[in-house]
């Protein structure tokens, strides 16, 4: 009986290490060069379907702050990502535009910024695999 409780004791030790193997890697986005104190940032994890199109895959956000700040993404399973991020100044969710369609407020992605047209997810993607990320986006 004890050589069976033994056994099963191992069973469910490597199970559970197992399981904490396979949890995924996390990202780490610093935002540079935010203005101002006020409103959210907001950020999203986003695959080529979600990618200018609403939320993303994973969603993080923190209280904005002069200087820099940082969002995390944890437990993100291989695979090809952008993130997006902005400073949601007056808290509504979402980026408010000016009548041309300029943006109001700031925003940042992953990869180079375009100084013409809308953020591409070709520009911005980057592969996951199995050990943590870290990126600078800068305002």
């Amino acid at each position: 009986m004890r050589k069976f409780a033994l056994i099963l004791g191992l069973v469910f030790t490597g199970l559970f290490a197992t399981a904490q193997e396979n949890d995924g890697v996390t990202i780490t986005v610093t935002i540079e060069n935010v203005l101002s104190d006020g409103g959210t940032i907001l950020g999203g994890l986003h695959t080529m379907d979600t990618f200018m199109k609403g939320q993303g895959v994973a969603s993080a956000m923190v209280p904005a702050k002069e200087g820099e700040v940082t969002l995390t993404f944890e437990n993100v399973q291989p695979g090809t990502f952008a993130v997006m991020v902005m400073h949601d100044k007056n808290d509504n969710m979402r980026m408010d535009m000016e009548a041309n369609g300029m943006p109001k407020e700031s925003y940042g992605m992953t990869g180079p910024m375009e100084s013409y047209g809308p953020p591409t997810f070709e520009a911005a993607k980057f592969e996951v695999a199995n050990e943590d990320l870290d990126f600078r986006i800068r305002f």
